[in-house]
């Protein structure tokens, strides 16, 4: 790939990238990482690879305008007619836009190219660890939901059985699970090390926020005059 032409793609990019979360540094992130994972995929096209990867988040705004829109599908679209209009082969923009269709964690559409395998795991592997749970937050704030919900009884839930999205549910539901759907070795590989970490956060904020309910609700039930008053000196 030329200089040129990796500039052409990266300006696309940084014209599309607007959200926190999946701004241009993890487009960058996930570039990087697929690069690694590349060397130990020598018929990986690494033309292929580095405009998927570049692109592959560029349907993220139709999203936020709209939830009803799967970003993948969007972004797909949207390279495939960016790399035609700027006179690449027909071929070549269609295994972009594959790639980019198949990024996405769901069963429906699952990667089928080594070069769609490499930037799924990359994209993945940005989701592991500290820098996922830090990025998990991030589009939280953006998307207003809480870091955890109460179950009926008034203890903090800790997203196991959540129906109503929090910080807690993404965890159970989605990143702690991830680490078993990495398709090559060496992506499986970098996630399992960043494992640990998110882990440990997890279980430090849920001890920690579980503590504070129930040792708060004691302490303020003994502040309150049971008679209903609560301050009885007051007439």
């Amino acid at each position: 790939m030329t200089r040129n032409t990796y500039e052409l793609f990266e300006n696309y990019m940084l014209s599309c990238m607007k959200d926190s979360a999946h701004d241009k540094e993890h487009i960058y992130r996930v570039l990087y990482l697929a690069l690694e994972i590349a060397q130990t995929e020598p018929d990986a096209d690494m033309d292929v690879l580095i405009c998927a990867c570049l692109l592959h988040d560029i349907g993220r705004q139709a999203q936020f305008a709209d939830p009803k829109i799967n970003h993948a599908q969007a972004g797909a679209g949207m390279a495939y007619r960016f790399l035609l209009e700027h006179q690449f082969p027909d071929a070549y923009a269609q295994q972009v836009h594959d790639c980019i269709l198949s990024h996405r964690f769901r069963k429906s559409t699952p990667p089928k190219s080594i070069e769609a395998k490499i930037l799924f795991d990359a994209d993945k592997i940005d989701v592991c660890g500290a820098a996922g749970i830090a990025r998990t937050l991030l589009y939280q704030g953006h998307t207003k939901e809480p870091l955890y919900s109460l179950l009926p009884d008034g203890t903090v839930s800790d997203g196991t059985h959540d129906t109503a999205p929090s910080f807690f549910r993404e965890y159970k539901y989605k990143l702690e699970h991830i680490y078993n759907h990495f398709y090559t070795a060496k992506g499986a590989a970098l996630a399992k090390q960043r494992q640990q970490a998110a882990a440990d956060f997890y279980q430090s904020l849920y001890s920690e926020i579980s503590a504070d309910y129930k040792d708060g609700k004691e302490r303020l039930s003994a502040c309150i005059d049971e008679n209903g008053r609560a301050f009885p000196d007051v007439p």
